[in-house]
């Protein structure tokens, strides 16, 4: 009745029990479970977080940049490396049960993700980014060491509510990536601890705050390479590194669900793009002018350059890579990620630095002179 020569089925057969809970139970909550897996999706780090939090302090959305493409690198090292199944194909093909007792899982238009499924990227990136952008806001708020009882304890409370914020936001995206039978429990908790460590790790490298474009450059090369390598390692060993893009093609419950997007080498062109741009954007001269300029402290810059960017961001998702050509796909993904933190963190404060507070400071200068 039971196959017990493979001891993760017993893990997944339990994975598809919670998911079968959550689908019966809380199917009124689908909304809100389908936006939480938006709000973990790591793309948001780039068009969401990152634009927010650079124009609040560059190291803080250098750091961001730094911790989500190298999370997510090792997000897709350690798929091709634990074999991760995901639940919507992985009842398909188990004979852990008998043929007429398959159980049931309901698929959505995010479920058919194409890597495999350990650990969660969703919950990886999620995880990681926010605890940045928690601890960094607790740095902000800490008070000085000579401070009163009183200013203590705010912070103490602030803390307490920042971190149970944090663990109900990784907590519903974890729920949600279950729900939607893309990942089995143990995935998304893996994720989840993952991405705390590669977050954490980030916090003892100071160097990539201020890493020239030569470092930008090394670092994209060798995440680049060693993905490759590894690559080629695992064909060498008769081991297809794509399994998982067959398993999802085959038993996706709708073709258009199916978006080249997700596959593995998508992320990392994706992700090398990202670390490109920002490495080009903050050693250009548009970034010192604009950024490190007089201007460039001020708080309605920060708040012009914030709100231009974060319009222009949403306009910019609407322009869809051609998916005909897997090769042009790759390309053009690379330049548009590229393009994204080089116009965040440099052509768009430029540009508000030249149309908006630049006239206005010279204006300001010219009357202080007369």
């Amino acid at each position: 009745h039971l196959d017990r020569g493979n001891r993760m089925d017993f893990v997944y057969s339990f994975g598809v029990l919670v998911i079968q809970y959550l689908q019966k139970n809380y199917r009124q909550y689908h909304d809100f479970l389908d936006f939480m897996s938006v709000v973990g999706d790591p793309r948001n780090i780039f068009s969401v977080y990152f634009p927010i939090w650079f124009h609040l302090s560059h190291n803080v959305g250098t750091k961001m940049i730094w911790v989500a493409v190298i999370g997510d690198w090792f997000n897709l090292i350690f798929k091709w490396i634990l074999f991760g199944h995901r639940p919507y194909w992985w009842v398909q093909e188990t004979h852990f049960f008998h043929n007429d007792s398959i159980p049931h899982l309901d698929q959505f238009h995010i479920t058919c993700e194409t890597g495999p499924g350990s650990p969660s990227g969703h919950a990886m990136g999620s995880s990681c980014v926010w605890y940045v952008m928690i601890t960094s806001a607790l740095n902000f708020a800490r008070p000085p060491r000579v401070s009163s009882v009183r200013s203590f304890q705010r912070f103490c409370l602030l803390r307490s509510c920042l971190w149970m914020a944090f663990w109900v936001i990784q907590i519903s995206v974890c729920i949600s990536r279950v729900f939607i039978a893309t990942h089995f429990p143990h995935q998304v908790v893996l994720g989840v601890l993952t991405g705390m460590l590669v977050a954490k790790a980030f916090d003892h490298i100071p160097s990539v705050y201020n890493a020239s474009l030569k470092v930008y450059l090394q670092t994209n090369i060798f995440l680049f390479s060693f993905a490759v390598c590894f690559y080629l390692l695992l064909i060498l060993m008769d081991i297809d590194p794509l399994w998982s893009v067959t398993k999802a093609k085959k038993w996706c419950a709708n073709p258009d669900w199916i978006h080249l997007d997700t596959t593995p080498f998508a992320g990392l062109v994706r992700n090398l793009g990202a670390l490109f741009g920002l490495g080009l954007a903050v050693n250009s001269e548009m970034f010192v002018q604009s950024c490190k300029g007089k201007n460039g402290y001020k708080t309605i810059f920060k708040l012009m350059c914030m709100t231009t960017t974060l319009t222009f961001l949403q306009l910019y998702d609407f322009i869809k890579m051609p998916t005909h050509s897997e090769a042009l796909f790759h390309i053009l993904s690379f330049c548009k990620s590229a393009s994204i933190p080089f116009g965040v963190v440099a052509v768009i404060p430029y540009c508000v630095n030249l149309s908006g507070l630049g006239p206005l400071q010279l204006q300001h200068n010219q009357d202080n002179y007369l």
